[in-house]
């Protein structure tokens, strides 16, 4: 359900509203996910179901409530950080991925959280990726972004930009690289073209402008070379996505790019637009998508949030799952 007082619910009903989605289950509340459907001035009704795996009528939003969720969620302000909303958001999560562990789900979508309300409520994760990873044991995982255009995986995530850098090493790159070979054959490309942005401007510069390259992202592409992976790189961050861009006159030079931080790689997939864009987690021994996009506090609760990028995450996490 994401946070009850974010867009979360808003784009859930809208995207269920009908039965255009297919079969999918809301984890959540079910007080909440009525006020939404209020909130959109949608007719659709709200099926309550005793188990997640419990069949609903045709055209619902039907919703599995789990057991732990705080009383009042659907009284409770929009917009607003709030410690309830937050414990609640992470309920969620944690019954959805046991769900998704236990085969009982074939894949996990998420709606957006708020940090924030997660830190108030006192979860010791900065989000979702951090959070899974947790609850599935902790193999490793990298957060990905991917729209019809573009497809970029990060080393490094929700830390400071300082410390980002710091948890940069050799170990990391390839890991990563090795990670993100396996989810590209998962998709269906068995030899999948992928490039790595360099840390630094002009990826170092030969060493000019910051020797990251030379010590470990390039002996890590090297490495990765080895196993049989089509890695090439370091390149330039400044030009590479652009290279890698598939449009309708223009194929891809590559099909992925791994970059080093977060800003460095998500900053030219949300510029293309949040519409098609996907969140997805790589590594998890379930499928996990998300839309791209945020809680959007300052126009929750009026009805009007855009479903586009929930809509894609159930698309890509439908075809994932098969």
């Amino acid at each position: 359900m994401g946070d009850a007082a974010g867009i979360g619910p808003e784009i859930i009903v809208r995207a269920l509203a009908g039965g255009e989605a297919g079969r999918c289950v809301v984890v959540g509340d079910v007080g909440v996910l009525r006020r939404a459907v209020r909130q959109c001035g949608l007719l659709t009704p709200v099926a309550v179901l005793d188990e997640p795996t419990d069949a609903a009528p045709p055209d619902c939003v039907p919703v599995w409530q789990p057991p732990g969720l705080p009383p009042g969620l659907a009284e409770a302000p929009m917009g607003v950080v709030q410690a309830a909303a937050g414990g609640a958001a992470a309920r969620c999560i944690e019954a959805a991925a046991a769900l998704a562990l236990d085969g009982r789900a074939a894949a996990l979508v998420t709606a957006p959280i708020h940090k924030e309300a997660l830190a108030a409520a006192g979860v010791p994760y900065p989000g979702h990726t951090e959070m899974l990873q947790a609850l599935a044991g902790g193999p490793p995982v990298r957060m990905m972004l991917a729209n019809p255009e573009l497809r970029v995986v990060l080393v490094t995530i929700h830390v400071a930009l300082k410390r980002a850098i710091e948890l940069l090493d050799f170990d990391a790159v390839l890991s990563t690289l090795r990670i993100t070979q396996a989810a590209a054959r998962a998709w269906g490309l068995e030899r999948p073209r992928i490039a790595v942005a360099g840390l630094n401007p002009h990826a170092g510069e030969g060493g000019l402008f910051g020797d990251e390259e030379r010590r470990f992202i390039a002996p890590a592409i090297a490495a990765a070379v080895a196993e049989g992976i089509d890695a090439r790189g370091p390149f330039a961050p400044d030009t590479v996505f652009m290279r890698a861009r598939s449009a309708p006159d223009h194929p891809g030079e590559f099909d992925v790019v791994v970059a080093m931080t977060h800003d460095h790689g998500l900053i030219p997939v949300k510029y293309l637009g949040v519409d098609d864009g996907v969140n997805v987690t790589l590594g998890l021994p379930f499928v996990r998508t998300s839309p791209d996009h945020g809680t959007a506090f300052d126009i929750a609760g009026r009805g009007g949030a855009d479903a586009g990028s929930l809509r894609a995450a159930i698309r890509m996490a439908r075809a994932l799952a098969r």
